[in-house]
Order: structure tokens, then C-alpha cells, then sequence
């Protein structure tokens, strides 16, 4: 039974008279413990197709649910409170608030979820080598700490889905293997696991590689 599923998802951009097409009727469902890599060039619907799936964009054709609830053409308040109990969410940039230091970050996104999560917020810091960055503001942060802050952020509270944009894109490759390694850990879990990913590391760690250009599926 899926956890999330996209079933003919649209979605068009509008620049003055132009017309640009991201997605075009892409089908996609994750069951728990899915692992699954989503490959393709720059501007191929990586990340609208990410957007769409976690409420964060609205396709405009199509149907998104998450654990069978539907997410898409539904308000804005209500896919928010859908993405805080379900989902976990690792975007390419604006993963943290500014005036929280990581640990704040993190509390907060455990509060949010409304879902008791499990352990305390600073085991998966100290996965993610960040134990010494728990009281830096986002700011302190190299590329790679704020990246691994993000998916800390996104693990918080402990979500049954977990949707990743480039979570290594910044990190060097012994990180690169500690955090392929948190997601295998998760994955076999039962968390339902979508990358967006331009590496060939982390693209052979998953089960299954899907690609995407001009906004199909392959």
C-alpha cells in the first residue's frame, strides 16, 4: 500500500506570454521502505516533482496522496499540517530559520509535527556529526553543516516519509557515506525514502533509480 503516490501529476510556469511544462503526466508511489533515486539534468522537474509531492507546490493536474489522505488542490494550511505529521522535507536551501540555532531548528520541527517522536533530537545531530554545532546559529554554518542540519531538521521527528533535494550535494565523500548510511538505517526502519540527486554514489546506494528529462518519467 503506498505511502505516497503522484498519479498524472502537471504542472506548467507561466513567464509573459511563454509556457514551460515541468511535469507531464508523471505517475510515482513509494511504500515504506522504499528507497528510490530520482536522476536527471538541471531544469528536468526533480524538484518541482519533490515540490508537488510534499504540498509545497500545488500540480495542476493530477493527484497527490499521502498515507491516503489526499494532499493536492487542498488548502494551503492543510497540506502544511499533512507535510508536519507525514513528511520529512530536505530542500535545497531554506532548510532553517535564521534566528534558531540547530538545536532550536530541530525542536521546532518535533513541535510542529504534533507526533511524539522518539529519542531527543540530539542522537541523530551526533549521526549526522553535528554535536558540536547544536548552539550555532544557521549563519555559523559551512555548506555541508547546513545541509546536514537540514536533513537532522527533516528526521526530527522521526517521519514515515523522507524527501531529499541534493542532501550531499555539499558534503565530501567520507559525510557522503555517513549520511547514505543514516538512510539506510531509516529505510530498513520502514521510512519510504525519495532522493533528487546528481551523485552516482548516493543514486547506486538506492533500490531503485528513476530519471526524469523534460518533466517524464523513465
Amino acid at each position: 500500500m503506498p505511502v505516497l503516490s503522484g498519479l498524472g501529476l502537471y504542472r506548467f510556469y507561466h513567464a509573459g506570454d511563454e509556457e514551460t511544462v515541468a511535469l507531464k503526466g508523471v505517475d510515482i508511489s513509494l511504500e515504506a521502505g522504499d528507497f528510490i533515486a530520482l536522476m536527471g539534468p538541471s531544469g528536468s522537474g526533480k524538484s518541482t516533482l519533490l515540490a508537488c509531492l510534499a504540498g509545497l507546490d500545488d500540480p495542476d493536474g493530477g493527484v497527490v496522496e499521502v498515507m491516503r489522505e489526499r494532499m493536492s488542490q487542498r488548502s494551503e494550511s492543510h497540506r502544511a499540517g499533512l507535510r508536519a505529521r507525514h513528511i520529512g522535507m530536505l530542500m535545497q536551501s531554506g532548510n532553517l530559520l535564521d534566528h534558531l540555532d540547530v538545536a532550536g531548528n530541530v525542536a521546532l520541527q518535533r513541535w510542529l509535527s504534533a507526533v511524539p517522536p522518539r529519542g531527543d533530537g540530539a542522537d541523530v545531530l551526533t549521526r549526522l556529526g553535528l554535536q558540536h554545532r547544536t548552539h550555532s546559529l544557521p549563519v555559523m554554518l559551512s555548506g555541508g553543516e547546513a545541509a546536514r542540519a537540514g536533513l537532522a531538521v527533516a528526521l526530527a521527528a522521526s517521519p514515515p516519509i523522507l524527501m531529499c533535494d541534493e542532501p550531499t550535494a555539499e558534503v565530501d565523500a567520507s559525510t557522503e557515506r555517513d549520511i547514505i548510511e543514516l538512510l539506510h538505517e531509516k529505510q530498513r526502519a520502514g521510512v519510504a525514502i525519495l532522493v533528487a540527486t546528481h551523485s552516482a554514489v548516493l543514486a547506486r546506494a538506492a533500490d531503485r533509480i528513476l530519471h526524469i528529462a523534460d518533466g517524464r518519467l523513465s
